[in-house]
């Protein structure tokens, strides 16, 4: 039941957080961005720390390590999407579509070297019990955050369609 009405409290923050506020689209767009993911770090932090259940201790040793494992993980991301940016436009031949296959595959290795690689070093500083649940957290936040931005979405088209 607490699991249940923690799940309820975070999507109820997550969407105070992310519903957009009138006086804040006068501000810098850049500044706005910031403080979004700024918001949205807060709480992937705060699920993963309920999620491992870590102790204080435990989170000390954890929190930098998988501060350095995000920022790897969000680089090869970002690079992907310039890539896929550059290509877009470009007309799609058997080679360009293999060039491409290739590509995503290299791309879905070097995210595999990353991900065991900080298997070792979250072995380190955690028990394996929690280990195994760090990329499990993590695919549950995208998940939910998804999910609320769907709603979002789909709220707005509703209010669009009834006025």
């Amino acid at each position: 039941m607490k699991r249940i009405n923690l799940n309820w409290l975070l999507i109820g923050c997550l969407l105070c957080l992310l519903l957009p506020a009138k006086s804040m689209l006068a501000q810098d767009a850049a500044q706005d961005e910031a403080s979004k993911q700024d918001k949205i770090k807060s709480l992937e932090v705060a699920y993963i720390t309920r999620e491992l259940d870590l102790t204080p201790q435990e989170a000390e040793k954890f929190w930098p390590v998988y501060n350095k494992y995000s920022k790897e993980v969000n680089d090869l991301i970002a690079e992907r999407k310039r890539k896929v940016q550059a290509l877009k436009g470009q007309p799609r031949t058997d080679e360009g579509a293999e060039d491409a296959l290739d590509k995503e595959l290299g791309y879905e290795r070097r995210m595999l070297d990353i991900k065991t690689r900080y298997k070792q070093e979250f072995m380190k500083v955690l028990p394996a019990r929690k280990v195994g649940n760090i990329y499990r957290a993590e695919r549950e936040f995208r998940g939910m955050m998804i999910r609320q931005l769907k709603e979002r979405k789909e709220n707005r088209m509703m209010r669009k369609f009834r006025q």
